[in-house]
């Protein structure tokens, strides 16, 4: 099956039910599959079938749509992150070699400067009306409703989806329509188990990024997706469109559950509405999950995956972390068992599978793990050996089945000869209540070959010392876990995604160092 069926098979189900909602209309499934079904043939007008489809935009439904169209002409949608400096995304236009750019008016200017460098795409659409760029509302003008009548193999790529590049440039994941479709399938028979047709995700993350995928899974039951209009994720014009809107769904980062936690007005809203907030995209702290139970109920799911095996390696279904009991606690640090179809196994340095309770590399096997990187062979023989997906993600799996994160292979520390996972110690920091952000990241030790440095965000008006943050792990972690210094800043770098970059906070404390970071 290829994935754009999802809209179709909802389309006969649920015709006149919304699709596309925003603060000036409301589209039906029925007239939003036409649409997609007339913005499709125009695309096989001006191109064929295995091109790609750029995607540059702001949040708005069009992004969706213009995805779901190049799935519908048997392309591959390829979306940008519109946070991306213009060198950064004529990378990836070189790499990707799109034959269309759809972009919104708002990147007009960065697209004039990637349009003189690039003559590969043959056609510059914009999202409005913009003087000397070919409009997106034409697409649908003087061709017909009925699908293209094409034969897609499940094995095609359907979006190339870019990683956030911490560890270099970007390199195109080739997701295909067996992994999306899989992903979906088992997103509704775990985590997402109670989505239906009178469902409304609300999406504030970067189209480009997981909100889509979970709208994928919405697509599937007939819900409505609602693009509220927000420039950026500001918490209390977020918590106003879901009281708006009546939103039951949304995708968001940890970071962007941490930033509603800490809203001074939270109270205020009214987002009783909601039934699921569906996190991934980086750790989610145990901490800051307990708390936003605390705060917005039993509504918080967990899915684990990477853009190698999007978003359907494992997952928690909101019902399990459970803070009035023992063992529901203990489930809070964990992304919950391995998905349907899924196998993962946690493996030694040697590629040996460990015992329970043993951290190891998490590697997986199923139909959601990716064919490989767009053109770069050599980087996809480095994370596909035998069969099997190697993450990088050092974890383990206890006794029964709960698989645990414990950090990046690249992020243990190793210090004295005895390994430290920075995420241990992170989750032990965001206990203080002074502190709202944590980076651990080992540095240079002429002893002990690394140390352990913390780098904290207070929370405002909070006051502590260096010496009491080491104190108040010495007390919760063995003595050579804990930090042997601390730094104050005022903000942690990030990617485009919200992801903590590591790599720079690790920077200048190696800059004078000879080893590699």
């Amino acid at each position: 099956m290829d994935l754009a069926h999802l809209l179709h098979r909802s389309a006969m189900q649920f015709p006149e039910r919304p699709l596309w909602v925003t603060p000036e209309t409301s589209i039906p499934y029925a007239e939003a599959a036409r649409r997609a079904n007339r913005i499709a043939t125009s695309l096989l007008q001006g191109g064929q079938q295995r091109d790609r489809v750029a995607i540059l935009s702001v949040n708005r439904f069009e992004h969706f749509e213009m995805f779901l169209a190049a799935l519908n002409a048997g392309m591959a949608a390829t979306p940008f992150n519109p946070k991306l400096h213009v060198d950064e995304l004529s990378f990836m236009i070189e790499d990707s070699t799109p034959a269309f750019f759809v972009f919104s008016p708002e990147f007009a200017v960065t697209v004039k400067t990637l349009r003189a460098r690039h003559t590969c795409v043959q056609h510059w659409i914009c999202m409005d009306p913009v003087a000397g760029f070919e409009y997106y509302g034409n697409l649908m003008e003087g061709v017909g409703d009925a699908r293209p009548d094409l034969l897609i193999d499940p094995d095609e790529v359907a979006w190339l989806f870019y990683t956030s590049g911490t560890t270099g440039k970007p390199k195109g994941c080739m997701e295909t329509h067996r992994n999306l479709v899989n992903m979906v399938t088992g997103r509704l028979l775990s985590i997402l188990s109670d989505v239906d047709e009178t469902d409304r995700i609300i999406h504030f993350a970067p189209m480009a990024h997981a909100t889509t995928s979970v709208g994928l899974s919405h697509l599937a039951r007939g819900a409505a997706q609602i693009f509220p209009g927000l420039e950026k994720f500001d918490p209390p014009k977020v918590l106003e469109a879901v009281e708006r809107f009546g939103a039951t769904s949304s995708f968001m980062a940890p970071t962007m559950v941490q930033m509603l936690l800490n809203c001074p007005d939270l109270e205020s809203y009214n987002v009783k509405t909601l039934k699921n907030i569906l996190c991934g995209g980086g750790p989610l702290y145990a901490e800051v999950l307990r708390r936003a139970i605390e705060v917005f109920g039993p509504i918080i799911g967990q899915g684990y995956g990477q853009s190698e095996a999007p978003s359907g390696v494992c997952g928690m279904h909101k019902s399990e972390y459970d803070l009035n009991s023992p063992d529901g606690l203990g489930k809070l640090g964990s992304v919950g068992r391995e998905s349907l179809g899924v196998r993962v196994r946690i493996v030694d340095e040697h590629g040996k599978e460990v015992a329970p309770n043993v951290a190891g590399e998490i590697t997986v096997r199923g139909d959601i793990v990716f064919p490989g990187y767009w053109r770069r062979k050599e980087a996809t023989d480095e994370v596909l050996k035998n069969g099997w997906l190697h993450t990088g993600d050092v974890g383990y799996r206890d006794d029964r089945g709960y698989i645990f994160i414990t950090d990046r292979v690249k992020d243990m520390i190793i210090s004295g000869g005895s390994n430290i996972y920075p995420r241990e110690v992170e989750e032990v920091l965001l206990q203080h209540e002074a502190i709202a952000e944590a980076c651990v990241v080992g540095v240079p030790d002429g002893v002990w070959g690394e140390a352990v440095q913390a780098v904290v965000v207070l929370r405002e008006n909070a006051a502590i010392s260096p010496d009491d943050v080491i104190e108040f792990c010495r007390s919760r972690l063995a003595s050579y876990k804990k930090p042997k210094a601390v730094d104050f800043v005022d903000h942690l770098p990030k990617n485009a995604y919200g992801k903590i970059l590591k790599k720079e906070v690790k920077a200048r404390y190696w800059q004078s160092a000879t080893g590699a970071i």
